[in-house]
């Protein structure tokens, strides 16, 4: 949470956690009918691992040399993970942060005239209907 803002690294990770706060506020079924829609087969349930092979057609290779599929227990093991530089990322020290906010913070910006200008509409729609 950056005050009014709510943000999340990753592009599928962004894409699915609009749609947890979709499912939150209009329903599973709608959430499953926008990822249709957004070319993703459907909501990926809170627990189930992304697929890091869907990756590698991209040409993006997974930062974990030790993630490998176990058929066994249907999930990924992975190898150990450094701590003190997740929680360093997860305080908005990452390698992007600062770049990520500031694009964040100026498409805000650039994005005022637009909200200034439904404001105005809205006002005068209101005060015609007083009005009448």
């Amino acid at each position: 949470f950056d005050g009014p803002r709510i943000t999340c690294c990753g592009g599928a990770a962004s894409g699915e956690f609009a749609l947890h706060l979709l499912q939150a506020l209009q329903g599973r079924a709608l959430a499953n009918a926008a990822a249709r829609y957004l070319f993703a087969p459907g909501l990926r349930d809170r627990n189930a691992p992304q697929n890091p092979q869907e990756a590698e057609p991209l040409g993006v290779t997974v930062p974990d040399p030790d993630l490998k599929w176990n058929e066994e227990r249907g999930h990924y093991d992975f190898g150990p993970i450094d701590w003190d530089e997740f929680w360093n990322v997860v305080k908005g020290n990452g390698p992007c942060n600062r770049d990520r906010m500031k694009a964040r913070r100026e498409a805000h910006e650039n994005g005022r005239w637009v909200r200034e200008a439904a404001a105005a509409h809205a006002a005068k729609k209101a005060a015609r209907k007083t009005a009448a």
